[in-house]
């Protein structure tokens, strides 16, 4: 049965406007495109001793499926959330089935008909499927623009009649696409302030930043002052899942009202026993978190020395963007890139905005000083 025409006609627009989206093959490129920051997707320990803990503690027998709050909700779950709250150093923990699930069942959830939700415009679309499904209003604020963002508030606390409202303010740590990030001192300031209830997605900074990759919140101390924080597992940890971190309280909360929690199957004892074992090994794989960051600083010196920077967002986080507007434009040179043995993605509009088409080159751990420099050397013979 066909596609309705609709529907067809869309897909003829995103092919049209050179923009329609395919699965990717598996290559054997260098990896300049993946999430998996410190390599632990890739890591041989990891995925042995996830086995061997669920042999030695007798729990792969005792995994029946179901949602958490039937049959789910295996003794797996208790250790490893319990393991997370004392590594982020906050009162609960909750494990999701992803990010996007953590960020869907969050934002649905917790802010109510009569209360507001400001959010960065350059916000996940997990966030903002998430605000969707809310009751509450939602507005964007500029991206890193807390002047904008100050503006807003005032906006609505003034407007504020008898019934009580809540202010809502939603960042994330590094942003996916720039891979910039706020100044979360002075954000943490502005939301208490305003007493406004802070919530932040750290998926791309575990791993990465910290002494132990426990992400920049925590890095900065700031950890404490801040209402809930989302941890993805798929990017730095190398595997499923995500946890909300905040008050015992909340965590309950989200038991009875996150439906992206209540009714779905749990994760399966290896994928629990996955998340646990590679929590611990970020607390002994110091060295690599370390190369990563080296990397970084490395890769940084080396777009200036190519003469790069002024196309590049500015980041100090593994996730680097170099502007290069047009879909076609953009395609292109990540082909030659590919051809010449990268793997660098092109991101796309409607992705980005138009004219902010880019490629996204993500650093690793385990990419050398040489790979570094000749994809960036290979970008500027084919940009100029």
């Amino acid at each position: 049965m066909k596609l309705p025409e609709n529907l067809s006609q869309k897909l003829e627009n995103r092919k049209q406007n050179n923009s329609l989206r395919k699965l990717p093959s598996f290559n054997n490129l260098v990896d300049f495109s993946s999430n998996d920051y410190i390599g632990f997707s890739k890591s041989e320990a990891i995925f042995k001793l996830s086995h061997h803990y669920l042999i030695e503690n007798e729990i792969i027998q005792n995994g029946a499926t179901g949602s958490r709050l039937i049959s789910g909700n295996h003794s797996l779950y208790q250790i490893a959330e319990s393991f997370i709250m004392q590594f982020h150093e906050a009162e609960s923990a909750l494990i999701f089935n992803s990010g996007y699930d953590a960020n869907a069942g969050f934002f649905s959830a917790l802010p109510q008909r009569n209360d507001v939700i400001l959010y960065d415009e350059l916000s996940h679309a997990s966030i903002r499927d998430g605000i969707v499904m809310s009751n509450a209003k939602s507005y964007k604020f500029n991206h890193n623009d807390f002047e904008d963002l100050e503006r807003l508030i005032l906006k609505f606390q003034s407007s504020r009649s008898e019934i009580p409202t809540n202010v809502y303010i939603v960042t994330e740590t590094v942003f996916s696409m720039d891979g910039d990030s706020p100044n979360l001192e002075e954000l943490v300031q502005l939301s208490e302030k305003y007493n406004c209830y802070l919530v932040v997605d750290e998926a791309h900074t575990l791993g990465v930043f910290g002494d132990n990759g426990e992400g920049l919140a925590q890095n900065l101390q700031l950890h404490n002052r801040i209402f809930a924080r989302i941890m993805t597992f798929g990017k730095g940890l190398g595997c499923h899942g995500a946890v909300v971190l905040g008050s015992t309280e909340l965590k309950e909360y989200l038991v009875n009202f996150a439906r992206s929690f209540i009714y779905t199957t749990g994760l399966s004892p290896h994928s629990v026993a996955t998340i646990l074992v590679a929590y611990q090994h970020l607390e002994i794989e110091t060295e690599t978190i370390d190369k990563l960051r080296q990397n970084i600083i490395f890769f940084n010196q080396q777009k200036n020395l190519f003469g790069l920077k002024p196309m590049f967002v500015r980041s100090k986080s593994a996730i680097q963007s170099a502007i290069i507007p047009g879909n076609e434009n953009v395609k292109r040179i990540a082909q030659q890139l590919q051809d010449k043995g990268f793997d660098v993605k092109a991101i796309l509009s409607p992705t980005v905005p138009e004219g902010q088409e880019r490629l996204r080159l993500c650093i690793h751990s385990y990419n050398t000083q040489e790979e570094i420099s000749q994809v960036l050397e290979l970008l500027r013979d084919f940009i100029f």
